[in-house]
């Protein structure tokens, strides 16, 4: 398959440890593929081992802190898409949690019709209980918070791994760019909710969600506010 019509947008914080390993795999298992990498202010050397890549093309860096943009995983999503050029785009994060392997199962379906590609939880695995209870009570929030306003859905309202049809998500970002929370972390959630039931096409490519082997989490106190903001937004 030709992954010429293809972004992959990598927001990163502090990725120094696997950043240069996904690069690599998807310069070399999606010959054609774009990469942007969309920092939010690393300090660990994420930022010069991105700009090697650079060199060769290819691959681009955001330095968000330094152009004085605001903060968030979201905001960091979006900057990445509006400066993307390809026909379509794939959202992961870049600390291996995501399997690199399935951005071939997404493409595949973006390329066959669909508009939005969502690589789906089936499984979670190395959570604590505390933390499964509150993603699940959230979950269900966040479904009934879709259903309410009669907003398109899928199998992970909340994953951070999905590929879109790019003028779509702008297009329906630029009508409703309020209601993006840019320092929440739940960007896919915040495009669906803007999107009424049945208007695009939407499928599930379903996967098995590692523990983190590298870094630590950067969801917290102020994530959660950004999320419930989101609900309400």
């Amino acid at each position: 398959m030709d992954y010429g019509d293809f972004t992959i947008v990598l927001p990163t914080l502090n990725e120094g440890r696997t950043i240069g390993k996904l690069i690599t795999y998807i310069r070399s298992h999606y010959k054609g593929a774009k990469i942007i990498v969309a920092d939010d202010g690393s300090v660990d050397g994420t930022a010069g081992i991105v700009n090697g890549f650079e060199r060769k093309g290819g691959v681009r860096f955001i330095d968000r802190r330094r152009m004085g943009l605001q903060k968030g995983l979201t905001a960091s999503v979006i900057d990445g898409i509006e400066r993307s050029r390809s026909r379509y785009v794939v959202v992961m994060d870049a600390d291996m949690q995501h399997p690199p392997a399935e951005i071939s199962r997404i493409a595949a379906k973006l390329a066959s019709g669909y508009d939005l590609a969502v690589a789906s939880r089936a499984s979670v695995v190395g959570w604590e209980l505390g933390r499964k209870v509150i993603s699940r009570l959230l979950i269900h929030l966040g479904y009934l918070s879709l259903s309410v306003q009669g907003s398109e859905s899928n199998g992970d309202i909340f994953s951070g791994y999905f590929g879109v049809r790019r003028s779509l998500f702008v297009s329906v970002y630029a009508r409703n760019r309020r209601r993006f929370i840019g320092g929440g972390y739940k960007v896919l959630f915040d495009f669906l909710k803007c999107v009424k039931k049945g208007e695009m096409k939407v499928c599930d490519v379903p996967f098995a969600f590692q523990v983190r082997k590298f870094g630590r989490s950067k969801a917290g106190a102020a994530q959660g506010l950004a999320l419930l903001h989101s609900f309400l937004s």
